[in-house]
């Protein structure tokens, strides 16, 4: 069985309820099929933190894939495929009242690292009911774009990183489970292309 590995993100400044965990725990429900063991986490709003979880993550369970969701509070009924994670430009205070020194995530890392997953590709194959889907490269510079490029930095390049919006009448949890599965399993079958 092939191990893949979710994360969401808390509660954090007006979201007490963080779409992107709720999204996470409705994917975990309905699982990814029988090769695929899908565990899940929950992030804080905390680089640091943020940070050593996905240490840990790439270090002790080496997936092969991770893929860390988290909320666009400007995105209203978007779904967002980030391709890649910067190191510096982090001034944006964390829910602890921090941010990373020097604004960097990685001191002797890479200006960005690219997703070995190609999100353009995966954008220009998937439609998903009731949601739109688009394609970017610039995951925003706070602890989304953060924990993105620790993972990518940790996992050379296996992570990726989907934006959900907040939820709302139309966008409900289900909503976002179905389209995360979707979503995912398209990601999956390119991994397997690589791997063969």
């Amino acid at each position: 069985k092939h191990l893949s590995f979710f994360s969401g993100f808390g509660p954090f400044r007006q979201y007490l309820v963080n779409s992107s965990w709720e999204a996470v725990k409705e994917l975990s429900k309905r699982g990814l099929g029988e090769n695929i063991n899908l565990r899940i986490i929950q992030l804080p709003v905390v680089y640091q933190k943020a940070k050593e979880q996905v240490f840990k993550i790439w270090t002790t369970l080496q997936p092969l894939l991770t893929v860390h969701v988290g909320l666009a509070s400007s995105a209203k009924a978007l779904i967002i495929l980030e391709q890649c994670g910067k190191n510096k430009g982090y001034q944006e205070m964390d829910g602890c009242g921090f941010h990373p020194e020097g604004g960097c995530c990685m001191l002797d890392g890479p200006e960005k690292i690219e997703s070995t997953i190609n999100m353009k590709t995966l954008w220009k194959n998937i439609s998903v009911e009731g949601i739109d889907i688009i394609f970017s490269r610039d995951a925003g510079r706070y602890i989304c774009d953060y924990t993105y490029y620790t993972s990518l930095y940790y996992g050379n390049g296996r992570a990726a990183f989907i934006h959900v919006p907040p939820l709302s009448n139309s966008v409900t949890a289900e909503l976002l489970g179905k389209a995360l599965q979707t979503i995912i399993l398209e990601m999956l079958k390119q991994c397997g292309e690589e791997g063969e």
